[in-house]
């Protein structure tokens, strides 16, 4: 069973809402353009900003 945990800072919480918000922003290019190159953009896009959502929650944790 998983425990109560703690976050040591808000920073990396902030980074991480602020990260799937623009993920969340970047996959809905995809989704108004499909078939086109802005959709590869909106998609990598999303791909980085989840990437980068998951690193500041790694990388603040306490």
């Amino acid at each position: 069973m998983a425990g109560n945990q703690t976050v040591g800072s808000d920073k990396g919480v902030g980074l991480t809402v602020l990260f799937t918000l623009v993920a969340i922003g970047a996959s809905a290019v995809t989704f108004v353009t499909p078939g086109s190159e802005m959709a590869a953009w909106g998609f990598a896009g999303a791909v980085v900003a989840g990437v980068l959502a998951v690193a500041a929650t790694h990388l603040y944790w306490d």
